[in-house]
């Protein structure tokens, strides 16, 4: 199976193409320098052992995350790397000017021709006094008609092609195809991909009706995968970019040479998204400080339930996981993200999650 800008290639045994979501987790006792280093590791390495994409998620006001600015991480990543796809996974599109963002990922796309994604969300990527702050404004505007909008927008700026008469139909997002047009300009042709990400039936229906690849959260709304990607089939048109669906879905998946430390992380994650839920976000706790912590009942069923969708455990027992769950969702392609206190279990994680499934050699 060839790879092109949308499908990847697969390699060894993998059911389908592997991908990286990575949230820059920042444990206790580290930094974001220290969180921002195993990024640049992880791509490199994710690149070498044939991994497709490599995404990086916005979120904001998060100690425990240091994603805020998707397109920095990515111009850093694009000085680390040569071949593996980079991009969003996702940009809250709701929390920006379409422009800047058609600035920020056309000079992403000219760093990096041929390699970058511009995966787009409709949620802030944080709680409402965050997004406010961002917006400058107290309506939040997030309603369903406001993101069709906004998106139609984004297009229309990546591919400078706004109508005579429009009011913006004289600017322009400088990197973009005007300067091809321009009189001695030479322009690449290439520019980002644009995906949908969500986690609900909106943004698959969406997806589907522009014939656009989609990319659902599984890692943290996995009741709704298999409704939103059959959705996301049912209404797919076939368009430019797509003649048929493409779906990924993000699965939390974390394998250890101990079972019992994929268990401790494990038990950690479910105390960081905890804290989260109950709006005290913090540092990704050390394993021993989950291990003191005195769960209450309600909070044992919320962690049980949410370590319930996380593939963990040995090699062997995460690619089991994840051949049964590409199995179950028909997914085209799995982007894992791998949560742990220190940047090298989620470095190992991943190479042994390539040897489990005999991914080319670094």
């Amino acid at each position: 199976m060839p790879a092109d800008e949308i499908r990847g290639a697969v390699h060894g045994t993998a059911p389908v193409p592997l991908s990286v979501l990575d949230l820059v987790t920042v444990g206790a006792g580290s930094t974001a320098s220290d969180a921002l280093r195993t990024s640049a590791e992880l791509a490199r390495f994710t690149e070498a052992r044939g991994f497709h994409r490599y995404w990086v998620a916005e979120h904001h006001s998060m100690p425990g995350v240091a994603s805020s600015s998707p397109a920095v991480i990515l111009a850093n990543l694009a000085a680390h790397t040569d071949r593996i796809r980079l991009g969003s996974g996702g940009v809250m599109l709701p929390n920006h000017a379409p422009l800047v963002i058609a600035e920020q990922f056309g000079t992403l796309e000219a760093l990096a021709p041929g390699r970058i994604d511009l995966g787009l969300g409709r949620a802030p990527g944080t709680d409402g006094a965050t997004a406010a702050a961002l917006r400058r404004s107290d309506t939040l505007n997030e309603g369903a008609d406001d993101f069709p909008q906004q998106l139609a927008e984004l297009t229309r700026f990546l591919d400078d092609d706004f109508p005579d008469g429009h009011p913006y139909a004289r600017i322009h997002a400088i990197p973009g195809p005007v300067q091809g047009s321009t009189p001695g300009g030479v322009q690449s042709a290439h520019r980002p991909v644009v995906w949908l990400l969500g986690s609900s039936g909106f943004s698959a229906q969406l997806a589907g009706m522009l014939g656009l690849p989609f990319a659902f959260a599984h890692h943290f709304s996995a009741q709704n995968t298999i409704p939103a990607l059959d959705l996301y089939r049912e209404t797919f048109r076939p368009s430019e970019v797509l003649a048929e669906p493409y779906a990924l879905i993000g699965v939390s998946a974390l394998a250890t040479d101990d079972e019992a430390e994929a268990g401790r992380q494990v038990r950690a994650t479910a105390l960081n998204m905890l804290r989260l839920r109950m709006g005290r976000p913090g540092l990704f706790p050390d394993p021993e400080d989950a291990a003191r912590h005195e769960f209450s009942p309600m909070e044992e069923e919320f962690a049980a339930s949410f370590t319930r969708n996380i593939v963990h455990g040995t090699a062997d027992e995460v690619r089991a996981g994840l051949d049964d769950l590409q199995k179950r969702t028909g997914a085209d392609e799995l982007m894992l993200t791998s949560h742990a206190h220190r940047g090298e279990l989620r470095l190992r994680s991943y190479e042994l999650i390539a040897d489990a499934y005999g991914l080319p050699a670094a």
